[in-house]
C-alpha cells in the first residue's frame, strides 16, 4: 500500500497516495460544518454558527474537527481499512510550534493506529517538486505568506519570514472594495472568494495600475447565485496590487519581492545567488492571472544586486503545480523516507513518545 501524503491548508486539504507525477486524488475544503448529533439543523441555526475551521493561518487549531476530517479523508476518501492502516507523511507549515507537531504524531499513532509517520516543511517540499534542494519559496496561502530560504534541504529559519496575511485577507479587501462600488448589494465571503478566483488580475507594474483609475471600459457585470447583479472594474486589479503595495491593506511593509530579497540577508552572501535564482512561487493566490509576470518584472527592479528568478516546474509534473507543490514534494520524499526506514515507526513512538518527531523529522 502506498504511503499517504496530507497537506492540510487553511482553505483546502490535499491528500492522496504518494504518486509524485499525479495531482493529489483528494482536494477538499478544510472548513467544516458542525451538525447536531441527530443530523438535523434547526430553522434558527445559521451557517455562520456551525462553521468550523480546523486549520487557521496554516496551523491546526481545532483538534477534534481535524480528527473528524482526517477520518473522512483516510477511511472514506482513500479507502483505508480499520486495523490495516498504512504510513502517512504530513507537510509542516513554516515555524510550526513543537507542541503542534507532537500532538499530530500522537493523534496519528494513538487514534489512527498508523504504521509509520513522517513530516517535512512545506518550503523544502515545494523545492523538491521542481527538482531543487536549495532556493527560496514564496508561499502565498489562504491564511499566511511564508518566505523561506532553503539550503541543501534545510530551511534557514533565521532568515525565514512569516506574514500574517494571505488569500483570506485579500478576499476581505475585495469585499470592501466591491461594497463601495456596489452599495446596494449584499455580499457574503463565499461569493466574493469565487469572484476573486474568476476575475482577479495583476497589473503589469505600478504605472499600469495607476492608469487603471482613468479607464472607464473595464467594468464587467456578474450575476451572483442569489440573482443580484454586481459590477466589477478596478477592484479586480486592486487586490493583486496589495501584494506589491501592502499600504493598500493598511500595512506598513515592503512588497512581496522586496520581502524576499531582504529575507536572504542573514544568510552568508555566498549563498545569495543560489537562493534568489531558484525562487519558487506556490499557494493558491500565486496562481492569479498576471501575478508571475508581475513578480518577475518587480524582481528586475528590486534593490538586490542579484535579481530573483523563478524556477519553472518540469514538464512531466502535473498542471497547476503552484496549487499543490508541497503535496507533490511530499510524494517525492515519501518514496525515499519510508522504503529507507527513515520515518517514525510505531516502535519508535512507543519507546520515546511524541517528542520522537523532532529527532526523526527535520
Amino acid at each position: 500500500m502506498e504511503a499517504v501524503v496530507v497537506d492540510a491548508g487553511s482553505r483546502l486539504l490535499k491528500a492522496g497516495p504518494a504518486v509524485p507525477d499525479q495531482a493529489p486524488s483528494m482536494i477538499i475544503p478544510t472548513q467544516m460544518k458542525r451538525v447536531p448529533e441527530d443530523g438535523s439543523l434547526s430553522e434558527n441555526s445559521s451557517c455562520e454558527d456551525i462553521v468550523v475551521d480546523p486549520v487557521v493561518r496554516g496551523y491546526i487549531r481545532d483538534w477534534d474537527a481535524m480528527e473528524d476530517l482526517l477520518h473522512h479523508v483516510l477511511y472514506t476518501g482513500l479507502g483505508w481499512e480499520m486495523g490495516n492502516e498504512g504510513q502517512i507523511l504530513f507537510t509542516d507549515p513554516l515555524c510550526t510550534p513543537k507542541a503542534v507537531r507532537e500532538q499530530l504524531v500522537q493523534l496519528m499513532f494513538e487514534t489512527f493506529n498508523i504504521s509509520g509517520f513522517y513530516a517535512s516543511e512545506q518550503a523544502v517540499l515545494s523545492l523538491y517538486a521542481v527538482g531543487r534542494i536549495s532556493g527560496c519559496t514564496v508561499d502565498i496561502g489562504h491564511g499566511k505568506i511564508d518566505i523561506a530560504p532553503v539550503i541543501e534541504g534545510a530551511v534557514q529559519h533565521i532568515a525565514s519570514r512569516r506574514l500574517e496575511i494571505g488569500g483570506v485577507d485579500l478576499t476581505k479587501l475585495l469585499a470592501q472594495e466591491l461594497s463601495k462600488s456596489n452599495p446596494g448589494v449584499n455580499l457574503n465571503l463565499s461569493d466574493v472568494e469565487k469572484l476573486k478566483e474568476k476575475f482577479l488580475f495583476c497589473a503589469e507594474d505600478e504605472v499600469a495600475y495607476a492608469k487603471i483609475f482613468n479607464l472607464h471600459d473595464i467594468e464587467e457585470k456578474h450575476t451572483l447565485p442569489d440573482g443580484q447583479v454586481i459590477k466589477i472594474g478596478r477592484e479586480k486589479y486592486t487586490v493583486g496590487e496589495a501584494l506589491f503595495q501592502p499600504s493598500i491593506l493598511g500595512l506598513e511593509a515592503h512588497g512581496i519581492v522586496e520581502q524576499l530579497v531582504r529575507s536572504v540577508t542573514p544568510v552568508s552572501s555566498e549563498n545569495h545567488k543560489q537562493l534568489l535564482e531558484n525562487t519558487v512561487l506556490c499557494g493558491g493566490t500565486a496562481s492569479m492571472t498576471g501575478f508571475e509576470d508581475r513578480f518577475q518584472r518587480e524582481a528586475g527592479l528590486c534593490s538586490s544586486a542579484i535579481c530573483p528568478a523563478l524556477v519553472k516546474p518540469p514538464e512531466y509534473m502535473p498542471e497547476n503545480l503552484t496549487l499543490y507543490s508541497a503535496w507533490v514534494g511530499g510524494a517525492i520524499l515519501a518514496k525515499v523516507v519510508f522504503p529507507q526506514n527513515q520515518h517514525v515507526t510505531k516502535a519508535d513512538y512507543d519507546e520515546t513518545g511524541p517528542s520522537i518527531v523532532h529527532r526523526k523529522c527535520f
